[in-house]
């Protein structure tokens, strides 16, 4: 008996690694887009504002189609829905290194590849999180420093070949690793919920098909005011998150003469760097407070933003490289404590069975405002410069940062105790 509880306790970890890689592979494969950016622009002859189309685009068909991801994942076997999520969309990125105008990129880049990982999302937190109980924030953490460590990695190696090789090899390389370890997760990923209902027969299965419903998610996710504002903050996150992704190695590319894949580099180092320290801290942090108190996850993301707010005005605006790193860093540390913490709240306001829907309906809603960002700088950058739109971006971080703190001090404990029923 203690063998079979020691395998299961190992395996567990075994999920985590496996779901870490898919995710570093995630992260690299959308990064890849904005790294070789610049040769793509002057390949096909893209305007500014063409670019930010592409981009918004590609956030819009991923924001539309997460919902129906997030329900079908309370349904359906989540390690196969995450497994080909990851196939759909390497394949998806191999073919857009074909890509030969605007038209081409939309239908590639933005919906194929778009569409592809809008399915992988929610059922890769929930299994996650199904694994994971006294450990979930670590474990979110842990799984958290796959998106620094792709970034960094994909921010350096896509403009090495970029350069070297063309922008084109650069998506088939990048496609080609998402194949593989999608074959990988076939073999070793299991679904922990499809060893649950077999034991409990089909039937199980059924009733579980016909308590939810597509609209619950969304029904739950606003009804719940802590599940409400943690979107909201989720929001401001993925839309400075967006712009600064899409336009920052551009920024350095153009205003300081650094090379493609240095640009690419620096721009996404210091940050990701930071925040992989930050989020390791706050997971284990989060994990020891919310024991006495619940809600100082949610006050610790409210702090985060804010503390974040004043390195994005520094970054944007200073004409000395090792402060504009220092903005880097600063940013990249104190969003760490935001994204430590968010699933682990969410699921702590919102019912179980409804993990992967509520997870799908926030992660629609966070890229439909996100998906705006780029194509606002990019509709900014010839009037007033990347400078000052970026230094915008500050504002939203301090608006959702006020909300997370209020929230956390007035709603979520009655939120917490309606799933809970303390």
């Amino acid at each position: 008996m203690k063998s079979v509880i020691n395998i299961k306790n190992t395996y567990k970890w075994e999920v985590l690694a496996l779901l870490w890689i898919a995710f570093f592979v995630n992260q690299a494969d959308r990064q890849v887009f904005n790294v070789v950016l610049p040769l793509i622009k002057a390949d096909l002859s893209l305007t500014d504002l063409q670019v930010g189309m592409i981009a918004t685009a590609f956030n819009l068909i991923f924001a539309l189609l997460v919902p129906m991801a997030g329900y079908i994942g309370d349904l359906f076997s989540r390690k196969w829905i995450v497994t080909l999520s990851i196939l759909f969309w390497s394949i998806a990125t191999m073919f857009t290194g074909l890509s030969n105008g605007v038209l081409m990129l939309i239908i590639m880049r933005s919906i194929a590849t778009g569409g592809g990982e809008a399915f992988f999302g929610p059922a890769n937190y929930s299994l996650l999180a199904s694994y994971h109980k006294n450990t979930r924030s670590f474990a979110m953490s842990i799984h958290q420093t796959s998106y620094y460590l792709g970034i960094i990695v994909s921010g350096y190696l896509a403009g090495y070949v970029g350069e070297h090789y063309g922008w084109r090899n650069a998506f088939y390389i990048f496609g080609a690793v998402g194949v593989i370890h999608a074959i990988v997760l076939i073999f070793r990923l299991k679904d922990k919920r499809d060893n649950l209902t077999s034991e409990k027969g089909l039937d199980e299965k059924v009733a579980i098909k016909e308590k939810i419903k597509f609209l619950e998610g969304f029904k739950v996710l606003f009804t719940t005011p802590s599940a409400v504002v943690l979107t909201i903050g989720f929001s401001g996150l993925i839309f400075v998150i967006t712009g600064y992704l899409t336009w920052m190695p551009t920024y350095l590319y153009e205003n300081f003469g650094m090379s493609l894949s240095s640009a690419g580099f620096h721009s996404m180092f210091y940050t990701h760097l930071f925040a992989f320290f930050g989020v390791l801290i706050a997971g284990k942090l989060s994990d020891r407070i919310a024991r006495k108190n619940p809600a100082s996850r949610m006050m610790m993301q409210g702090i985060s933003l804010l503390a974040a707010a004043p390195f994005i005005v520094l970054m944007a605006n200073s004409t000395v490289m090792v402060t504009i790193f220092i903005g880097f860093a600063g940013f990249g540390f104190a969003r760490a404590f935001f994204d430590a913490n968010t699933y682990t709240v969410l699921y702590d306001v919102v019912p179980e069975k409804y993990h992967s829907s509520v997870s799908g309906v926030m992660i629609m809603t966070g890229f439909l405002v996100g998906s705006l960002s780029p194509v606002i700088l990019g509709y900014l950058k010839p009037l007033f410069g990347l400078s000052f739109g970026i230094s915008l971006l500050a504002v939203v971080w301090v608006v959702c940062g006020a909300l997370l703190i209020f929230t956390s001090k007035y709603l979520f404990k009655k939120d917490y105790a309606k799933v809970h029923q303390l």
